[in-house]
């Protein structure tokens, strides 16, 4: 990516802790970085398809002159999601916001805040055995469609597969789409759960029969592991209900474990399972 700076705007707000900053306000100081691609614009020379950092610059002060806030992380976030959210071709930002009239009990040059925000390239596995499994589907999709924070860009084929595990159940409609969102990790497992909670799934048996499943499949290229989520999904080499939707949409993306293509796993598990029903 590309970068396009902006160094020192300077804007009078009202954030802050006291209640002498939300009254009498003060200046802040905001640099931003703006990831994109120049060079097709470059080349084309063309203004009206250019970033208009005039506008973004307007657009970083309607959001920190709108509303009063406590913090300046506050700020700088609000900021990092308007640019996103607000300029399609933008597709990351680093932002600082800098509060040089903080007030503090010593002498300080300066007190900043600085984030880098961005567009992920998210894949989410979506299952369901129990009660309308297409519309119980067609709602966490649609939901998706709805929520500003994400965009979907595809949609895998949606195929009938037997359940995965020791449990005796109905056979399971599978899938996988392709979002974009500015949710981290965390943030978008929380959504997916509300999403299953929605649908009425139970989480009683493992492996059991659900209403419902929503799995963070792909993160990026990510390699993350907290108490609730593991980045690549865990054992989705071993899952064909996985890798051949995935496969249709991205046959190509490669596992940043295993360095493997979506096509080499799935041809390597489907070897594999024919040679063990020889």
């Amino acid at each position: 990516m590309d970068e396009i700076r902006i160094k020192g705007l300077k804007v009078y707000a009202y954030h802050g802790v006291f209640a002498q900053e939300k009254n009498e306000g003060q200046n802040f100081i905001v640099n931003a970085v703006l990831h994109t691609d120049t060079k097709y614009v470059a080349r084309r020379d063309d203004y009206n398809e250019a970033t208009d950092y005039s506008k973004v610059c307007t657009t970083i002060e309607s959001v920190m002159t709108e509303t009063k806030y406590d913090l300046i992380e506050t700020v700088a976030e609000k900021v990092a999601e308007k640019i996103l959210l607000t300029y399609a071709h933008i597709k990351a930002v680093d932002i600082e916001v800098c509060k040089p009239e903080a007030p503090m009990p010593m002498e300080v040059e300066n007190v900043s805040v600085k984030i880098h925000r961005a567009w992920h390239n998210v894949y989410i596995a979506y299952g369901s055995n129990m009660g309308d499994s297409e519309g119980y589907i067609d709602d966490a999709m649609e939901a998706f469609d709805k929520h500003e924070q994400i965009k979907v860009k595809n949609d895998s084929t949606r195929i009938l597969t037997k359940p995965y595990g020791p449990v005796e159940q109905d056979d399971f409609i599978n899938g996988v789409c392709h979002i974009k969102t500015i949710m981290s990790p965390e943030e978008l497992l929380k959504y997916l759960h509300i999403l299953e909670q929605h649908a009425n799934r139970v989480r009683d048996i493992h492996w059991g029969p659900r209403t419902l499943d929503l799995d963070i499949i792909m993160y990026d290229d990510l390699v993350y592991e907290s108490e609730d989520l593991i980045i690549p999904h865990v054992d989705m080499e071993n899952r064909d209900f996985v890798l051949k939707p995935l496969m249709e949409i991205a046959p190509n993306m490669r596992h940043p474990i295993l360095k493997k293509t979506i096509t080499q796993l799935y041809n390597a598990l489907e070897e594999k399972t024919e040679n063990k029903n020889v």
